[in-house]
């Protein structure tokens, strides 16, 4: 076994045994929130909206999950780009009624390892603005760097709750030399979401919001499902 899958191992491990409680905390929380009607929406920038992505309309994956797609913000339009817009201020606002759009019992989850940035602050901001529980993806790690958010504030401060990732400073777990390497934080995120998302599952009533594969059923089992959230999430 090489140095990264037990770097990965060890870090999963720590997430196991120190956020085993928060995560039923939080799973407990999103639950009832589901149960009347609300949807999880998702923002990240960059490769954080990857994982946004990641629990998107997947088989196996809980239904009434929606991204929030700011494309300047992801890799695809530019990294270079996306990069720098992340960390504009007031970049968020001019995409709050086209992007942001919540309803009283959604949940939100503001994916950002640094916890730093303008953009997922604004994010959370907005959010919590409107009253929605609002939770964060991130490493405490990181806490010892300052926001750059003009208000000085770091997204733990904003948040209702905190999903601790357990990433190193550099987001690298391999170290040679002065050079770090073998990024984690989205392996970790997608581990944590996951494990989020069982736990919600586990307490809803059946028959439960989840997709069937299209690639190993013929029935349209999906369809009621789709069409139930259809006017709340763009599948």
């Amino acid at each position: 076994m090489n140095d990264y899958f037990l770097q990965v191992n060890q870090i999963m491990h720590d997430v196991e045994k120190e956020e085993r409680e928060t995560i039923n905390r939080v799973a407990e929380k999103i639950a009832q929130k589901i149960k009347k009607g609300g949807v999880i929406q998702l923002f990240g920038c960059g490769h954080s909206a990857l994982l946004a992505q990641e629990i998107f309309y997947r088989a196996g994956g809980i239904v009434p999950a929606k991204p929030i797609l700011i494309e300047p913000l992801m890799l695809h339009t530019g990294a270079q780009s996306s990069a720098k817009f992340e960390k504009q201020i007031d970049y968020i606002p001019q995409y709050h009624r086209q992007a942001f759009q919540f309803e009283p019992n959604d949940v939100f989850i503001v994916i950002s390892t640094s916890a730093r940035n303008p953009a997922p602050i604004d994010a959370a901001l907005l959010a919590k603005g409107q009253d929605i529980y609002t939770i964060s993806l991130q490493s405490l790690q990181y806490v010892e760097l300052k926001s750059n958010h003009p208000s000085q504030k770091r997204l733990e401060q904003i948040v209702d709750d905190v999903l601790n990732n357990h990433i190193p400073i550099g987001d690298g777990v391999i170290q040679k030399g002065t050079d770090l390497f073998g990024p984690a934080s989205t392996v970790i995120g997608a581990y944590v979401l996951q494990s989020l998302l069982v736990e919600v599952l586990n307490l809803l009533p059946q028959p439960l919001p989840v997709f069937s594969s299209n690639n190993v059923t013929t029935r349209n089992e999906n369809d009621e499902w789709i069409e139930k959230y259809r006017h709340r999430i763009s599948f």
